[in-house]
């Protein structure tokens, strides 16, 4: 069994699904809205980028075509390993087996840093938060995505498997932090309804997982999220 690093929460999609989960990656944001509306934020060019519970490292490549430097940070020993292997040949990228609430980086080291669908998930979160603000240098930033659990049938789904979420409390709690926020409208977009399902599957209980297959005809899921930021 992969090591996990002390205090990280857990992910259950690509802790158990990694090969799904990259499909997954795959479909979702084929326009690249999210990187768009970040970079209108903070672009990353010739910046030091910290990408936090990077996974297997899909998002890496893609920062390290502008960054000078891009860690990677992911409590998942295999997929840290993962991430590392995909990026053997970039040397301005390196990963790390780590937690967000303790990064394994000099204070004041990052320009931008990112974390999509990962730790950052509102109450509990302030851990994390204190060491973006010991990490991210001045005139830096920091992003958070995630799903928007307030709006459209996927995040109906995904309250009906997670019972105990709360959207008003997370939106509490950022803006008690004082993050600014932009909703992204997201799609996944499939190649196949295999894909789709199996997706599902990894995502939502399993009763859920086979409603929202019924619920959704062709090949495209609208996919709510919503960007978080803040700028040091």
């Amino acid at each position: 069994m992969a090591r996990i690093a002390n205090g990280a929460v857990p992910s259950p999609n690509i802790w158990n699904s990694p090969q799904i989960y990259e499909v997954e990656n795959q479909a979702v944001d084929p326009g690249g809205l999210a990187d768009a509306a970040m970079r209108e934020i903070r672009p990353w060019d010739a910046a030091t980028v910290l990408d936090i519970g990077c996974g297997s490292g899909f998002h890496l490549p893609s920062y390290a075509a502008t960054a000078s430097r891009v860690v990677g940070i992911e409590p998942h020993a295999g997929l840290a390993a993962r991430a590392a292997a995909r990026c053997a040949s970039l040397p301005n990228v390196s990963v790390r087996t780590a937690t967000a609430q303790e990064l394994p980086l000099p204070p004041a080291s990052v320009d931008v840093a990112v974390a999509r669908w990962a730790y950052f998930f509102g109450p509990g979160c302030e851990p994390g938060l204190r060491e973006l603000t010991r990490v991210v240098r001045r005139g830096g930033a920091a992003f958070v995505i995630d799903l928007d659990g307030s709006r459209g049938d996927f995040g109906r789904w995904f309250r009906q498997t997670v019972p105990s979420y709360s959207p008003e409390a997370v939106e509490e709690f950022w803006s008690r932090q004082g993050w600014r926020r932009r909703e992204l409208d997201l799609t996944m977009e499939f190649s196949s309804r295999a894909d789709l399902e199996a997706v599902l599957a990894i995502e939502f209980a399993p009763a859920v997982a086979a409603r929202a297959a019924e619920e959704t005809p062709g090949l495209k899921i609208f996919y709510p999220n919503v960007l978080r930021w803040r700028h040091f």
